[in-house]
Formats: structure tokens, C-alpha cells, sequence
């Protein structure tokens, strides 16, 4: 059997179908978990933002201690992004007055300095070259801002944009699906078709957790918030538990 140089691997995991599935389980999880807190339990957005902020800063500085890929040391804290991410954007969108646009705007805006800051830095923004602390910690700050996005335009499109969460799902669907047409049928930059899918599958979970959980007047099937997030949870638990996510070479 073949084994890999442990200093020729990253800390992340490979992008393979196994990943994309866990991703978007990990997005509606994160959109159930972080409405689960802020409304369910009724602490409001800023208590919660503050409840998954301190969640966010622990896993990203375990995962930025470990030595090596830890596959669920990084799936707790990609949920950790994307319910602080759920939370936040609907902090600013509602609370703030920001609206839903100026929110998605504003995030694009944050997103794409972020990753001109990493790319004038390290010299790329490639997954596979994630291997230093400078890198790792550009890394998770590109996917805090790329999960506050899609909450943010998941709710744009279902809401302002009157798609409706099913109709809204369609369309994320849809440019899922063009993004992996072009990856197997175009010569565009496998980084960032990278970095578009994992900005579009954050929405695409957004609008599905809105779907499962939402009242039935909005367009939802008024499922549990904690029973979702319970089944979603158990979902990404039996994915981590049943394969073996080996970490991604890196770039040389």
C-alpha cells in the first residue's frame, strides 16, 4: 500500500464528492443549528453571534495547533463557521438595517479583499498550499466571510428576490451544477471554481435549512430546528465515521 510523506500533506482534506456532500450538510446544519439558538431558544442574534464567535476562535486555534489533518477537528470548525456565519448575517442584515443586498454586498466585498490579502501574502490562494499558520489562518477567514455570504444571499434570493426557499434551492442547485460542468469541461482555474462552489453551497444549505425548518405560511414544512439539526448532525457523524478523509498533498 502506498503511504504519503507526512510533511508533504496538508491540514486539510481532499476535495472529493465525499467533501462537497459534507459541505452542504455542514451549511443547512449550520443555518438550523445557528436559528436553533438565536430563535428557538430565544437569545437573540448578538448572544448567539457571541455564543458561536467564542466556538469559532476555540476550533480554529485547535485546528491551527494540531500537526496534523484531524478530519473531525476540521468539520467542527467548518459548522462553527457556518452557524457564526448564519448568525452574524442575520445580525447585520436584520438588527443593523443592512438589508439583505447591502449584507451580500458588503460580504462580497469583504470576501474579495480577504483573498487578495492571502494571494499578495502566501503567492496563492489554492487549497493544496494551505501548510503554514499564515496560510491556515487566511484560509478560515475566507470561509467565515464565505458563510456569512451565503446566508446572506440565500435569504436575498428566497426573500427580496420572492424565489421562495424551494425555488431558491433550484437556482443554487443549478450553478452547483454549471460550476462542475465547467471543472470537467473547461480550462478555468480549478482554484477558483474551488472557491466559487464552496461560496455557492453555503446558500444552497442556507435556503434548504430555511425549507426544512421555516413555518409553513413561509414556504417551509415547519420541521423542528432541533430535530433537523439533531438528523443533520447524526448525517455528517455516520459520513466521518464510514469513510476515511485522508488529507490533501500539498502544493509544491
Amino acid at each position: 500500500m502506498e503511504t504519503r510523506d507526512d510533511e508533504a500533506l496538508t491540514k486539510v482534506p481532499e476535495v472529493t464528492l465525499l467533501f462537497w456532500i459534507i459541505k452542504i450538510a455542514a451549511t443547512t446544519l449550520g443555518e438550523t443549528g445557528g436559528d436553533a439558538v438565536s430563535m428557538s431558544m430565544g437569545l437573540g442574534y448578538i448572544a448567539a453571534t457571541g455564543i458561536f464567535a467564542l466556538l469559532f476562535l476555540l476550533m480554529v486555534a485547535l485546528q491551527v495547533a494540531t500537526r496534523r489533518f484531524n478530519a473531525w477537528c476540521y468539520w467542527t470548525t467548518i459548522i462553527a463557521t457556518t452557524t457564526l456565519g448564519t448568525t452574524l448575517a442575520d445580525y447585520a442584515d436584520r438588527t443593523l438595517g443592512i438589508g439583505y443586498l447591502g449584507g451580500s454586498l458588503l460580504l462580497f466585498a469583504l470576501l474579495g479583499a480577504t483573498l487578495a490579502l492571502w494571494y499578495r501574502s502566501t503567492g496563492s490562494i489554492a487549497v493544496d498550499s494551505v501548510a503554514s499558520r499564515k496560510a491556515e489562518s487566511f484560509y478560515w477567514v475566507t470561509i467565515l466571510f464565505s458563510q456569512t455570504l451565503g446566508t446572506a444571499l440565500g435569504d436575498w434570493t428566497a426573500d427580496t428576490a420572492a424565489t421562495g426557499y424551494a425555488g431558491a434551492a433550484v437556482i443554487f442547485a443549478a450553478l452547483l451544477a454549471l460550476i462542475v460542468a465547467a471543472y470537467f469541461r473547461s480550462s478555468i482555474s480549478r482554484t477558483v471554481l474551488f472557491w466559487a462552489a464552496f461560496v455557492v453551497t453555503r446558500p444552497l444549505g442556507a435556503v434548504t435549512g430555511d425549507l426544512l425548518d421555516k413555518p409553513l405560511a413561509e414556504g417551509g414544512l415547519a420541521l423542528s430546528r432541533y430535530s433537523a439539526s439533531a438528523a443533520l448532525l447524526l448525517f455528517i457523524t455516520a459520513c466521518l465515521l464510514l469513510s476515511r478523509q485522508r488529507a490533501a498533498s500539498r502544493q509544491h
